[in-house]
């Protein structure tokens, strides 16, 4: 929960994760070697041609995308080094309702992004936004996570899980009823009625209730109410201030947002924290790249998405700090392509599920139209 991205991003299907170790070698689209933990396994080589034009355009403009956000800062860092093309980032905490919205407004070359990361729903739902492109390794990535004509493609995903801080936390909880015992302070890392990561944690916790399923999110709803009526249930979207401090000492969060608070605290002695993937209502959600019409610097997006496509910097996202299971995943380690170090400490997401698109819409529908009456609560944005 390193990062709050505070307005929708919706999520939707994919394949389960299976984990192996494995070693490096040659790939499509770039040359690889060994590779360590928070090290990209090898390097990538622009295409001279695609580089030539790029460098015309003097920069590129990404939105959305924190650099403590599933290791952006590493991957920012590392395509400037190969390009020498500097990037921008506009509003780096905004959600895909907010990158969408300025698609549809853009006023200029400093305010208008190039290419957006959104969650799956966003993706499909604005396609007559996007400009269609196929990355060099495009026929590695899954059918079912790319649109057929190169408009958007997953890049990447993670599980809902438990971020806990042990230090205010004796009873760690191992699944979602857990979090109903006395004593319990949970919060959202959003408001469900504008974030997706909130949105879908109400969602998760419906697959772990007595009649909820993708088809039914109602469950979920009445859970929280639960949780609010036990005292349990905090209502300040959290961040990872206040999880050191107690104020809000579990989250629900995405597994690569909290793996990475982990070890930031581990490092700075800050807080012990705890991740946990719930033993039921376990709950995946992907995320989609696509490169505006209205891009003011198409050639260095493209350059951009070929590098995100490349075995280096879906390495990037795997390794620590990103924890971000990849759109070629399986490609990479059927190729022994991933470090097995950095296989090793991805979290064990067996039997995770994805909705979706129907399924996600009609949850998201229900939840953001029923989370006040259903639980009577507002969640309130932190003081700065």
């Amino acid at each position: 929960m390193t990062t709050n991205r505070t307005l929708p991003r919706l999520l939707t299907l994919g394949a389960a994760l299976v984990l192996v170790g494995a070693a490096c070698s040659s790939t499509p689209g770039g040359t690889t070697g060994p590779g360590g933990s928070g090290a990209a396994a090898g390097g990538w080589t622009p295409d001279a041609t695609k580089l030539t034009a790029a460098k015309t355009e003097g920069g590129l403009n990404l939105i959305a995308v924190p650099r403590d956000w599933c290791n952006y800062g590493a991957l920012i860092d590392a395509y400037t080094a190969a390009t020498g093309i500097k990037i921008s980032v506009i509003t780096p905490d905004a959600g895909s309702g907010a990158e969408i919205e300025a698609i549809k407004t853009a006023s200029g070359p400093t305010t208008t992004p190039d290419v957006v990361d959104v969650g799956f729903g966003f993706g499909a739902a604005n396609k007559d936004l996007f400009a269609p492109y196929k990355v060099s390794t495009w026929d590695t990535i899954d059918a079912a996570d790319k649109d057929p004509d190169g408009a958007w493609y997953v890049d990447y995903y993670g599980v809902l899980s438990f971020e806990v801080n042990k230090q205010f936390v004796k009873d760690v909880p191992q699944d979602w009823n857990d979090l109903l015992k006395p004593g319990m302070k949970v919060a959202l890392a959003g408001d469900p009625t504008l974030s997706s990561q909130a949105i879908n944690s109400v969602y998760a916790a419906a697959l772990s209730q007595p009649g909820g399923s993708l088809d039914n999110a109602q469950p979920g709803l009445d859970f929280f109410k639960k949780l609010n009526d036990a005292g349990n249930f905090v209502p300040t979207i959290a961040k990872l201030g206040s999880v050191v401090k107690g104020d809000t000492p579990i989250v629900i969060t995405w597994s690569y947002l909290g793996l990475a608070d982990r070890d930031a605290t581990k490092a700075d002695g800050s807080a012990d924290i705890d991740v946990v993937i719930p033993k039921s209502g376990r709950f995946a959600g992907k995320y989609v790249q696509a490169i505006a019409k209205v891009a003011t610097h198409p050639n260095a997006a493209k350059l951009w998405e070929d590098f995100l496509y490349s075995d280096q910097a879906q390495n990037l996202w795997l390794a620590p700090p990103g924890y971000c299971i990849t759109a070629r995943f399986n490609d990479l380690k059927k190729r022994n392509a991933i470090p097995a170090d950095v296989l090793a400490k991805l979290p064990d997401v067996t039997g995770a599920v994805f909705p979706t698109g129907p399924q996600g819409d009609a949850a998201k529908a229900l939840i953001v139209g029923k989370w006040k009456s259903v639980t009577g609560v507002t969640v309130a944005t932190p003081a700065p």
